[in-house]
């Protein structure tokens, strides 16, 4: 299977409706590692890295969001497989 990562960032109705912590939950269940954290801009930022085919889903998964947001854009770019991180996170600033 070919591994990826994907930088994606997420616009809307992101921060305050948990949806760091369904990203975590929904990337966990994938076996997906990297991070999401709140942005001071009012998005959400994540980076995953696992298999293309999961990746994918997540990223499907971000296009619709957490069952409190409205995501009205998501920007990915996507980028090969650093094997940098050893789980998913919340990060906080």
């Amino acid at each position: 299977m070919e591994k990826i990562s994907a930088q994606v960032i997420i616009h809307g109705w992101v921060q305050g409706v948990y949806f760091r912590a369904f990203t975590r939950d929904q990337a966990r269940s994938l076996g997906l590692t990297g991070w999401v954290r709140n942005r001071r801009d009012g998005t959400v930022e994540a980076c995953f890295e696992g298999e293309k085919e999961k990746v994918d889903q997540m990223v499907a998964w971000c296009r619709r969001g957490s069952p409190s947001s409205r995501v009205e854009q998501v920007e990915v770019t996507q980028g090969p497989f650093s094997g940098a991180f050893d789980s998913f996170q919340i990060r906080y600033q």
